[in-house]
């Protein structure tokens, strides 16, 4: 039997046996779908990439107001679009690293204040300009100016001065960091032609693909650049992301072959689905997180004895079971978890304790009137039924929580960031600086608490410029238990990423930065032959 099977391994190693095929014969040698299914894709491994045909994604996140902006990307179809068309100076790799992208080297001075770029030569926009030193730094610019309303303003804001010398775009930072290079692989830094100042939404990038169909809220279309600088990804002629929104409708688009990936597969039917027939779900645990978030500056939320009441009034396990069906931990109020280094795992959990909930309410004095908690299916998968348990548990304190839901379409840009309570979800960050810089710095334009505390955003400085990890993590801990007491945070719950991938697709792999592989899987994997 081995003689057999490695003869078939072998085939489709030379890309002469499709998987159909292969499982099949093993079959009929009586192997199990399990184990065949693992030594095709180990064979569809060995063999690599496999260049042509169009792969296509169905993934929530898709609204009639989405924007080609790298700036406006605040959900997953424009992040996955961004990821298509467009590149950073760098990226963080599934295990943590830097890789180098437009920038093919960087260089700290030894204080780790002043960063340079060398920006790699030879890479084309697509309407055929070169990719200069100039367009890093009027990139920069343009993300650093607040009239932009970019999702990297809190970033940016630290950087004391930049210029463009010759081939390197030159950093020096208003206090030392040594995790720059994570904060510039944020996908909002796109590198655009002269910036993007003359039409940010243009969808002129230099990434492996170029626009082809712009459907806000439908689908977005990509063929394959002709003069992409990296043969190593880019390996489908064409690109299609759908928008879908709806969890079952996803899940039939998978289930049917109309697409070859879905992200965001429901907890509750993930188990169902991995013994659907050439479908396979990938998880992988990391630093995302749903939540339900208040604003610290508007009434009734600017009282901390309510928010605190709010917080104590969540039963956390419980969500953990009933909506991640074990799918990821319970949350702690503040965004980081062990997922980060320098994570402080001695900070108290917090717990369901109706009891002092309702002591924390009744010393908030608010009057009796509905708290009014604005949720979508789209917000996180379960969100509704997520407040739905949160409004129980509140009820038992006293609390009178109210779930108003609202339509999907248009969610993230009419309620998140805008109301002052409402459920929302963050795929978390690769250092502690950058998700604290993002979300929870006084003057980050992501500042969706409004969280601003000046104490707070001094040891997050001050943080940035200590390169002694155990002191780091002792200012880390600080900042993170006056988030967890005082800020507008209720995080119930860090969740593990659960996605559907048709076998037809090769190249996946774990990671955990954000869903879709980072948002790449269309640019990295490939369909097998």
């Amino acid at each position: 039997m081995k003689d057999q099977i490695d003869y078939m391994a072998g085939r489709v190693t030379a890309g002469k046996m499709t998987r159909r095929e292969f499982m099949g014969k093993a079959a009929a040698l009586g192997i199990s779908a399990v184990v065949a299914s693992n030594l095709y894709a180990t064979a569809a491994k060995a063999a690599g990439p496999v260049k042509g045909g169009t792969i296509r994604m169905g993934i929530q996140g898709g609204e009639s107001t989405n924007s080609l902006d790298p700036a406006l990307a605040a959900s997953t179809v424009p992040t996955v679009n961004l990821r298509n068309y467009g590149e950073t100076l760098v990226n963080v790799g599934p295990d943590g690293s830097i890789e180098n992208r437009i920038a093919e080297e960087v260089e700290a001075s030894a204080d780790a204040k002043t960063w340079s770029f060398k920006i790699r030569k030879g890479i084309e926009f697509h309407n055929g300009k070169t990719v200069t030193a100039q367009d890093v730094l009027r990139t920069l610019e343009r993300h650093s100016n607040e009239d932009a309303t970019s999702g990297a303003l809190g970033i940016v804001q630290g950087i004391e001065s930049m210029k463009a010398d010759g081939d390197n775009f030159v950093v020096t930072l208003a206090s030392p960091s040594a995790d720059l290079p994570y904060l510039l692989a944020d996908y909002h830094l796109v590198i655009q032609p002269d910036g993007g100042f003359d039409n940010p939404g243009a969808g002129i990038g230099s990434g492996p693909y170029t626009v082809a169909v712009d459907e806000p809220g439908v689908r977005h279309g990509f063929k394959k650049f002709a003069n992409y600088w990296d043969d190593s990804i880019g390996h489908a002629d064409e690109i299609e992301v759908i928008a879908l929104n709806d969890a079952t409708a996803r899940t039939a688009a998978l289930q049917s072959g109309q697409v070859h990936m879905i992200d965001r597969v429901e907890p509750k039917i993930a188990q169902l689905l991995s013994r659907a027939p050439n479908i396979d779900v990938k998880t992988v645990s990391g630093p995302g997180h749903y939540v339900f978030i208040m604003h610290c500056d508007t009434a009734p939320f600017d009282n901390n004895e309510l928010r605190m009441a709010l917080k104590l009034a969540i039963n956390r396990e419980e969500m953990v079971d009933k909506i991640l069906r074990g799918y990821g931990t319970a949350g702690n109020d503040f965004p980081i978890n062990k997922a980060y280094p320098l994570f402080d795992d001695s900070i108290p959990q917090r717990a369901y304790d109706a009891a002092k909930a309702a002591e924390h309410y009744k010393a908030s004095g608010h009057d009796g009137s509905p708290i009014i908690l604005r949720v979508a299916d789209g917000a996180f998968p379960g969100a509704v039924d997520a407040a739905a348990l949160f409004q129980q548990s509140a009820q038992a304190a006293g609390i009178p929580l109210e779930i108003q839901r609202e339509p999907n379409d248009g969610y993230w840009s009419e309620v998140w960031n805008k109301q002052p309570f409402c459920a929302s979800y963050w795929s978390g960050r690769p250092v502690q600086d950058q998700m604290y810089t993002t979300a929870y710095l006084s003057t980050a334009d992501w500042n969706d608490t409004r969280f601003k505390n000046a104490q707070f955003d001094e040891m997050l400085i001050s943080a940035r410029s200590e390169l002694d990890d155990a002191k780091r993590k002792d200012i880390y801990s600080k900042m993170a238990t006056l988030l967890r007491d005082e800020g507008g945070l209720i995080c119930p719950m860090f969740n593990d990423q659960v996605e559907g991938v048709s076998t037809d697709i090769g190249g996946w792999v774990e990671d955990p930065n954000l869903s879709m592989m980072n948002c790449m899987a269309g640019i990295k994997c490939w369909l097998n032959a």
